[in-house]
């Protein structure tokens, strides 16, 4: 094993200007293996976070569609707010003609009403939005992190034995081989 050993420094060494050799410099090589890793990770954790995300969408989509309904039910008070405003105008215009303003003043009061509850309903909705837009993201970025801290860490515990860590360099080596006959 250590003659093995002996030969790839050996070959590492002897390796001409220009072409491709083995690079025995453990801190060059692990810009690659983070590489690899990365990779993986991005490669298998692409299905996961675009179903989170699609899950998240839909749930946003469903409170958007509960704050139109609110909002619908706020316009249809609306409407009967006006026809009771129109009711109220033609009893004004009665008890006007007998000197009450008591009927305007409520007039007045009943616009403010609705149109006070009609900015809390849409305040209330943009709220909700974006109450939900940003707990989806913090779900999202929490498991993104967890699932790459799990990856990285399950990568780093097994590329722990030197063995492996020659493998692996190996198999990148000839990957940037083939890379380099195909760009030459």
């Amino acid at each position: 094993m250590k003659n093995l050993t002996h030969s790839f420094l050996s070959l590492g060494q002897w390796a001409p200007a220009g072409s491709f050799g083995f690079n025995t410099d453990i801190l060059a090589t692990n810009p690659i293996n983070l590489s690899v890793v990365f990779g993986v990770l991005i490669f298998f954790g692409k299905g996961v976070l675009s179903d989170l995300l699609d899950n998240r969408k839909q749930k946003i989509l469903s409170t958007i569609r509960n704050s139109e309904e609110l909002r619908g039910g706020a316009i249809e008070q609306l409407e009967k707010a006006r026809a009771r405003l129109r009711k109220v105008e033609m009893e004004a215009e009665q008890f006007r003609v007998n000197g009450y303003s008591e009927i305007e003043q409520e007039r007045l009061n009943l616009i403010n009403s609705t149109s006070k509850t009609l900015e809390q309903l849409e305040n209330y909705k943009n709220e909700t939005i974006h109450f939900e837009q940003q707990r989806a993201i913090n779900e999202v970025r929490q498991r993104v992190f967890q699932q790459a801290l799990q990856g990285a860490l399950g990568a780093l515990n097994s590329c722990l034995n030197n063995e492996l860590h020659l493998r692996t360099i190996s198999a990148n080596i000839g990957l940037f081989g083939a890379m380099k006959e195909i760009t030459d």
